[in-house]
Order: C-alpha cells, then structure tokens, then sequence
C-alpha cells in the first residue's frame, strides 16, 4: 500500500448504514418466521409492554376490590405507628430479595438497578403462580446484564432452593430458642393430612423422575443445566461476600414478612406474642408453599389464619391480621412497583 502524499486529505468514512426495521429480542429461530419491525412500531411496541403491568393491575383490582376495601375499613381502626412498622419491614423484604439474586450469581450487579427490579418483580411475582412472574423480570434483567441464559437460570434454581433450606432453619432455631414459647404440638396435623401429603410428594417425584428418565430430548438439557448450576453454586461459595449474601438475604427473608404479621397483629392488639407471630407465618407459609398460587395467595392465608388461632388468636381479629398483611406485602407496594416496572421497560433495562 502506497503512502498518501502529505496534502492528500484523509480518506472519507463510509457512511453510517440507514437504520432499518428492528427486530423483536427473540431466539433466532423464532425471529425468522415474524416480520421485522420498524423503528417506530418498535417504540409503540416497547410503551405498550410498559402499560400491560399497569392494564393488569387495574383489572386485578376490579376483580379484588372487596378484599381492598374490606381491610382497609378493618385497619382504619389500627395503631398507625405499628402499620408504619409493618410498611417498613415490607421494604426490607425488597431489600433481602434483592440480596439473595445478589448472591446467586458470581459477577456483580448494580445496586440501584437490581433494587429496582427486585421491587418491580415483587409486583410482577403477584400476578402469576409460582412466582413465575419474579423470574421473568430477573430474567430479563440478568440476561441485559449480559449473563448466558444457562447460567440465569442456574441463578433462578438457586434462588429458589436456596429460599426453603434457609427458611427451614430459621424455623429449627426459633424451636431451639424458644421452646416453650411455640407449642408446636397445636400446629401439626393430623395423620391422615400427613398421609396424604406424602403420597402426592410421593407421586409427584415418581412423575418427574419417570419424565425425565423416559423423555430423550429432556435429558440432555436438564444435565447441562444442573451442571451449570454445580458449578455456579461452588464459586458463589468460594467467595464469602457472595455466600453471606445468598444466605444471610434468605434467611432475612421470610423473617422481614413474619415481622410484618407480627407489626400488623400488634397494631390491632392481637393477644399473640411477637415470636409466636413471626413464627406462625414461618410455620404457615411453608406448609402452603408447596400450593402454586399467585403470591401465595390463598392457601397461606388460610394457613396463617389457622396458626394464629392455635396460638389462641380470635378468629375474628386472626382473619383483619391476614387481611391487613396481605394489604401492606401485596397492594401497598403493588401499584409502586408496577410503576417501577414500567420505568425499567422503557429505560431498556428490562
């Protein structure tokens, strides 16, 4: 190549390509059978996914509203500093998720941003069963970060193995610390429930392992994926800023929401003590865990109520506590959360 003369002006740039349709963030395969779009039906495409939370939410609220109403009239009769304290520790909740996805997964994640998205997938986690809702919005958020989807979901299964074994001892230890105190006795159930309880555990195990065992096409990915997730779980825990994370933000967890039973059942002078209450809730949610309802929804109310008359609650002020936790854990946050939800759309960060 010949050198250019020390006149010559310097060669032009090619030109910057016009920008051209968009295509929707789908697997490759998916994206070959729908038509691209435009940088402007993109654009309308991206606000109306930031208003779905928002159209959810008020149909939800249409459908919920008796229960909204209901607890709110129930409450306005509550010691607010207590409701304040309630609030409060539903924060933290916010604060521990976001210490548990924290720990699961080796690189660092922003702060602010990861706060965020926990809240908004809080909000998100209440609309589907199962907390599908949650891991989606992490999903999202985990893989703009850009972490491989193998390894986002090996986050998501640790996060949620993760969750139960920390809850199951912090139970061990309130039984530990305070034995006289939880008359457990009065919870557990009969027989037969426990019977039956088994052989759908049972069943259920016997379905999965004879899936995968028999299904060809599952196997090689599922054997990938627990690899993946082997190798994952041993570096988050060589690193004991990650384990103290993932561990330490799940056993606070489930401790922040008991605090929350215990702030609103005080708060209407629930003749229960705070151990008891913190441990009710531990009790109850992970009988009714198991139940795939949208946040728990249900079944875990139906539990804490149960646990909270053992423990020689009136049935009547047992139900306005339910009923008033669910109202600071689940609608007092939701509508922020949506809004937060919608904002991470449109900012791209989801």
């Amino acid at each position: 190549m010949y050198p250019l003369p020390l006149d010559a002006p310097p060669p032009a740039r090619p030109a910057a390509p016009a920008p051209g349709p968009s295509r929707l963030p789908l697997p490759a395969r998916l994206r070959t059978h729908l038509p691209a779009l435009t940088p402007a039906a993109a654009r309308r495409l991206r606000l109306a996914l930031s208003l779905l939370p928002l159209l959810l939410l008020a149909i939800w609220a249409a459908v919920d509203w008796h229960t909204v109403y209901t607890g709110a009239a129930r409450l306005a009769s509550a010691h607010p500093l207590w409701l304040l304290a309630g609030a409060f520790f539903t924060g933290l909740c916010s604060v521990a998720s976001a210490f548990i996805r924290q720990g699961a997964v080796p690189e660092r994640l922003p702060p602010g941003q990861l706060l965020a998205t926990q809240f908004a997938a809080g909000a998100a986690g209440h609309a589907l069963p199962g907390n599908i809702g949650a891991h989606a919005v992490v999903l999202r958020f985990l893989r703009g970060r850009g972490i491989p989807l193998a390894r986002c979901t090996a986050s998501l299964a640790m996060y949620s193995a993760v969750k139960p074994v920390a809850k199951t001892l912090v139970i061990l230890a309130f039984l530990v610390a305070f034995p006289g105190t939880l008359r457990l006795t009065a919870l557990l159930p009969k027989g037969e429930t426990l019977a039956l309880a088994g052989a759908i555990t049972a069943v259920s195990l016997a379905a999965v392992v004879t899936l995968i065992t028999t299904v060809r096409p599952l196997r090689r990915p599922l054997i990938g994926g627990l690899r993946t997730a082997f190798t994952d779980t041993r570096l988050v825990h060589s690193r004991p800023v990650r384990a103290f994370a993932l561990w330490g933000g799940a056993a606070a967890f489930p401790l922040c929401q008991g605090a929350v039973v215990a702030s609103v059942g005080s708060s209407l002078d629930l003749p229960v003590s705070w151990i008891q209450m913190v441990f009710a809730y531990l009790v109850a949610s992970t009988a009714a865990g198991a139940v795939p309802a949208p946040g728990g929804l249900g079944p875990v109310d139906a539990a804490l109520v149960f646990t909270l008359v053992a423990f020689g609650a009136p049935a009547t002020l047992a139900t306005t506590t339910v009923i008033g936790y669910r109202v600071l854990t689940v609608w007092l946050p939701l509508i922020p959360g949506t809004l937060v939800l919608s904002a991470l759309v449109r900012a791209k960060v989801l």
